[in-house]
């Protein structure tokens, strides 16, 4: 095994918070059979060891949610378990690992390693470890990964009795796809990145199974029963950001086909930093982007929207800090609104604070489907 490989005499570290969370929705369900308010209790702690004159690593992050009310959230993962080499102008990982791509606050669209997790947010930040073989290339005009990976995760669904879900029950044990290989079929991706004076830029390839199923009627009733279909695709994307003093540019962009017609889609916009606000430490982030989405399908969110919101850090030994942003539907006048702050407690403790909020929805549209389900989240953390 890999972890036998690594000497004893060196114990390595372990870091990582656990924590409550305490969320409060606004309105009662849509579906008698969800709960109402609740509570979750998780663990993410993650260890490291160095060897080799710190040329090798290894990683394990583990991650464990217990929820009051959802069977489904109450669940386990291994975010990342993997063994890294590093050579003179070269990286290989193999293992579960997790790999970000993305500049903008909105969306990330061209975010597609990793699938999502969504028993855990609806942003779609919190990922799933994707088991791969990842080399890094190291060279002056840019950095090229190559990814193989061997093995697909399916997406994760709110129970019956979760929120934040569908009014239909996605019946993940009868999920299907394209390939016959299914869950085995071996996918692949290519990025280069590099900087470029003011500019970081990236460009990259996807070919395999796409992370976002699409879902077929399975059964009729009261709550019908859909499942996941995931298609083979081939997406190519681009992402840039530009920083120009106070500014912040950004753009992703893709070019996907194999989910019926090729399409594209985009999110691009700004970040304004207003540095020692009044005469204070604090700084102010202005956020706009635009985001579009060509498929013609009006469950898409994000098909024509704009966003709009701030950051502000206040700079103060606690790292206090909030974050708040709007997306209004630029045709049907849907809103998505969403608040983030956080407060550090001491040295090892830290108070959050989430909300989300749907507001002017649709008959129609995926917002709808979450009308009741407005909601205040409290959450605090022991780091150690």
């Amino acid at each position: 095994m890999l972890v036998a490989a690594v000497p004893l005499a060196h114990a390595g570290e372990w870091t990582g918070d656990a924590g409550i969370e305490l969320r409060g929705f606004t309105g009662s369900p849509l579906d008698p059979v969800q709960h109402e308010s609740n509570f979750s209790v998780y663990l993410q702690p993650e260890h490291y060891h160095d060897w080799d004159d710190g040329d090798q690593r290894f990683v394990i992050a583990p991650f464990l949610r217990v929820d009051q009310d959802d069977p489904e959230r109450s669940h386990f993962d291994l975010r990342e378990l993997y063994w890294r080499k590093s050579f003179a102008s070269a990286e290989l990982s193999v293992g579960l690992k997790k790999v970000f791509w993305g500049v903008t606050e909105s969306a990330h669209l061209v975010d597609i390693i990793n699938q999502t997790d969504a028993v855990e947010n609806i942003d779609g930040e919190d990922k799933l470890g994707q088991p791969m073989i990842n080399l890094s290339l190291l060279r002056d005009w840019g950095t090229v990964d190559l990814f193989v990976m061997p093995w697909f995760r399916e997406r994760t669904f709110a129970g019956r009795e979760g929120r934040l879900r569908p009014p239909f029950y996605v019946d993940e044990s009868g999920a299907r796809y394209e390939s016959a290989a299914a869950e085995k079929h071996i996918d692949t991706a290519v990025r280069w990145s590099h900087y470029l004076g003011d500019w970081d830029i990236g460009l990259a390839h996807f070919s395999g199974t796409s992370r976002e199923p699409r879902f077929v009627l399975s059964a009729f009733g009261p709550i019908p029963v859909v499942i996941p279909f995931y298609d083979q695709i081939e997406q190519t994307s681009i992402d840039l950001q530009a920083t120009k003093g106070g500014w912040l540019w950004k753009l992703e962009a893709f070019n996907r086909s194999g989910q019926g017609h090729s399409f594209q889609a985009l999110a691009a916009g700004f970040e304004y930093t207003l540095v020692g606000l009044f005469n204070t430490s604090a700084d102010l982030g202005l956020i706009t982007e635009f985001l579009r989405d060509n498929r013609d399908d009006p469950t898409i969110v994000g098909d024509k929207d704009i966003a709009v919101g701030f950051r502000l850090a206040f700079n103060d030994v606690q790292s206090t800090d909030l974050l708040a942003f709007s997306g209004i539907d630029l045709d049907t006048k849907e809103r998505f609104s969403s608040i983030e702050g956080s407060r550090r407690l001491g040295q090892s403790w830290k108070l959050s604070l989430e909300a989300r909020f749907f507001s002017n929805t649709k008959p129609g549209s995926t917002l709808y489907t979450l009308r009741h389900d407005d909601y205040l989240q409290f959450s605090l953390a022991k780091f150690f």
